[in-house]
């Protein structure tokens, strides 16, 4: 015999007679939560640091406005042919797109100064970005041809490392610890890989890469755990450790003997009939088995962390350890299984770069693990917001890559330093609002 089910009620629930309705009379009193969400409504002004988070966002879109009509808009301008296929392109003249992405620009800088922040912020600061982007593409390609397939599909290759770097920092910091040392643990995995895979073969570097950095790894859980250092310390400890070795065997093993630094490259794949796909074909179905890899892992890890019992204790070890060990989950070695993993998934993304240029250089890694952190915290410890996130700073690598070849007269110098700029614009702009684990980077005594 089946439960009686419960009839609906006409009368409404305490919890929806207490939400405030639209046109209706004002709550007489706000929750901690609830400020945005009733501004939204109409019932309260927005806050002092709302107006002036909405004054500065205007104020951004005029400064890219007067950039777009100083810089963009000026001198002869021509006629830019961006390439979508090997007989396929369209044209863009630059100056008309500088002065209407100049007027937008304006107009939505007025608005967000005017109205403030709202619900259509995030998607018109997305079309601004796109738009001024692409205004400075066909600046910067005036008179000349830009392959916008090659283009993205460099950009997904640059965020490779990105990607699974963070994934790195994601498993080590939803488990509580704090993990700097990215950029160290990917560094010794590009040495090690070469080193091992110039003797062997680069599928055997590989997996020393990986048990490299796992022991890294290791080491910094050690630290945290057994002697509850600082875990922001350590890890900067562990990176200027890695990169002070790695310097030196460079210079006194490989430079010496160039036979230990020559590795095997891992040439890209391509997937029958998917990689005949106008435009997508080539950008996600040529690849290297690195891309693959990298995006199976986001997708396996984004999985487990949310659905099954391994994830499930993971986040309660990072948000509430004491809860966590009450119910009988073992915190520290949660967080030395989490660690090694996390080494493992850092090194192999080390031994992309001796994979994709077949050797090791000195300080090959030039500042990517910090970068990949960067991507840990827009991305909200999430894999896939992580993925997104990468494949920004990915598409501003390689941006900065083809502008070299063009002549476009920006100094190397800054063009190098664009994917670094781009990484203070956008955790400065998506950074604030990331909450982290609550437990991040605190010491936990087992009872």
């Amino acid at each position: 015999m089946s439960a009686p089910v419960d009839e609906p009620s006409d009368t409404p629930s305490s919890a929806d007679a207490e939400r405030p309705q639209r046109g209706g009379p004002p709550p007489t009193s706000v929750g901690p939560g609830e400020e945005a969400y009733l501004g939204t409504l109409g019932f309260l002004e927005e806050s002092p640091e709302n107006k002036r988070r909405a004054r500065n966002i205007g104020i951004a879109y005029l400064v890219a406005a007067v950039v777009c009509l100083v810089v963009f808009a000026r001198g002869d301008g021509g006629v830019s042919t961006f390439g979508i296929s090997d007989d396929s392109s369209f044209s863009v003249a630059g100056i008309p797109l500088a002065w209407f992405t100049a007027v937008t620009l304006a107009a939505l800088g007025g608005a967000q100064i005017m109205r403030g922040t709202g619900k259509w912020t995030a998607a018109a600061a997305s079309v601004a970005a796109i738009l001024f982007v692409f205004t400075f593409m066909a600046w910067a390609a005036a008179g000349q041809s830009f392959s916008l397939t090659g283009t993205l599909q460099d950009a997904l290759k640059a965020a490779t490392p990105l990607v699974l770097g963070a994934l790195a920092g994601i498993m080590c910091e939803r488990s509580g610890i704090i993990n700097i040392a990215i950029e160290g643990l990917l560094l010794s995995g590009a040495f090690t890989s070469a080193l091992v895979g110039s003797l062997t073969n680069i599928w055997i570097g590989i997996v020393a890469a990986m048990i490299a950095s796992c022991l890294l790894a290791l080491l910094l859980a050690w630290l945290a755990i057994r002697f509850s250092v600082d875990q922001v310390i350590a890890g900067f400890a562990i990176n200027f450790f890695v990169l002070g070795l790695t310097s030196f065997l460079d210079s006194r093993v490989l430079t010496r003997n160039p036979d230990y630094n020559s590795v095997k490259t891992i040439g890209d794949i391509e997937v029958p009939i998917l990689s005949d796909i106008p435009f997508i074909g080539p950008i996600l179905f040529e690849q290297s088995f690195y891309v693959y890899t990298a995006l199976a892992l986001v997708g396996i890890i984004g999985w487990a962390l949310f659905r099954t019992k391994w994830g499930l204790r993971t986040r309660a070890v990072g948000e509430h350890p004491q809860a966590a060990g009450t119910l009988g989950v073992n915190v520290i070695r949660r967080r030395y299984y989490n660690l090694a993993m996390a080494g493992a998934i850092a090194g192999f993304g080390g031994s992309w770069w001796t994979a994709d240029v077949g050797r090791f250089n000195e300080n090959i890694t030039n500042g990517r693990g910090f970068i990949a952190l960067a991507v840990v915290i827009v991305g909200r410890w999430n894999p896939f917001g992580a993925l997104l996130a990468a494949l920004l700073f990915g598409f501003a690598d390689a941006l900065a890559l083809k502008f070299s070849f063009l002549g476009t007269g920006i100094p190397s110098e800054f063009l190098e330093m664009a994917p670094f700029l781009v990484t203070l614009v956008v955790v400065a702009s998506f950074g604030r609002g990331a909450r982290p684990p609550k437990a991040l980077g605190q010491p936990y005594e087992q009872q």
